[in-house]
C-alpha cells in the first residue's frame, strides 16, 4: 500500500476523489491542490478501451500543443554536413553525423529529441541499442524521421509531442506547467484529446477514451468529465 505525506493528503481534501469534474473546474482545483515549490508539470493520464496486444488497436501519433509544454526541448539532428547549417537555422541545438554518433556511443545523449532523414536512419543502426531504451530512436510515426528537416525541428520547438499507448492501454502526456493560465491549459488538453480521437485505431469499437485524470508532478489526480 502506498503511503503519502501530509502535504499530499491535505491536497486531496481540495476535491472529491470519486467525482467527475468539468475540465475548467478540474484545472482550477488542480492548481489549488498543487504544493510543489517549483513550476510543476501538468500531466494527463488517459485510460482507453484499446488493447495494445492487437495491431489494429495500437495508437501512436503526434500533435502540436498550441501553447507548448513549457519545456524547451534540446533537439539533435543526425544529418550530413551539407545540411548542418539548415538544421541549426531551424533551431537545432546539435547537428552533424560523426559528432552525434560519438556523443551517443560515449553515453552523452543530453538531448530530448533526435531527428534524421529517411536516407540516414540506417546509419544510426550501430547506436540503436543505446537509443531505443531512452526513447530517442527516430521514427516516422513520431515525426522524427522526416524529409523536411526544417519543418521537423520547428514543430518540436513549437510544442510537438508524441503520445502512445503503454502496455496497459493508457496514454500519459505532459500538457503544460502550473504557471500556465487556465485557458492555455484547457486549450492544450483539448488539442491532445482531439488528436487522440482523430487517431482512433480501427480495431476499437465504440468509445475510445474511458477515463481522463489530471495531476501535477506531485499532486493527487482529479478525474475529468469526458
Amino acid at each position: 500500500m502506498t503511503h503519502h505525506g501530509k502535504k499530499y493528503n491535505e491536497a486531496k481534501k481540495q476535491f472529491e476523489a470519486l467525482k467527475l469534474y468539468p475540465l475548467t473546474e478540474a484545472i482550477s482545483l488542480l492548481k489549488k491542490a498543487n504544493y510543489a515549490k517549483f513550476d510543476a508539470t501538468v500531466n494527463v493520464a488517459i485510460k482507453t478501451n484499446a488493447n495494445p496486444k492487437y495491431n489494429d488497436q495500437m495508437l501512436r501519433a503526434t500533435t502540436i500543443l498550441p501553447h507548448g509544454t513549457g519545456k524547451t526541448k534540446k533537439v539533435a539532428v543526425f544529418i550530413s554536413e551539407d545540411k548542418v547549417e539548415e538544421a541549426k537555422k531551424a533551431g537545432a541545438d546539435l547537428a552533424g553525423m560523426d559528432s552525434i554518433l560519438e556523443l551517443i556511443k560515449s553515453g552523452k545523449t543530453d538531448f530530448d529529441v533526435l531527428i534524421t532523414t529517411p536516407d540516414h536512419i540506417r546509419d544510426l543502426a550501430p547506436v540503436a541499442k543505446q537509443l531505443w531504451p531512452k526513447g530517442l530512436m527516430p521514427s516516422p510515426k513520431a515525426g522524427t524521421v522526416a524529409v523536411d528537416i526544417t519543418q521537423a525541428v520547428e514543430e518540436v520547438k513549437k510544442g510537438k509531442i508524441e503520445f502512445r499507448l503503454d502496455k496497459t492501454g493508457n496514454i500519459h502526456a505532459g500538457v503544460g506547467k502550473v504557471s500556465f493560465d487556465d485557458k492555455k491549459l484547457e486549450e492544450n488538453i483539448a488539442a491532445l484529446m482531439k488528436a487522440i480521437e482523430d487517431n482512433k485505431p480501427s480495431g476499437v469499437k465504440g468509445k475510445l477514451v474511458k477515463k481522463l485524470v489530471l495531476s501535477t508532478t506531485m499532486s493527487p489526480g482529479i478525474t475529468v468529465e469526458y
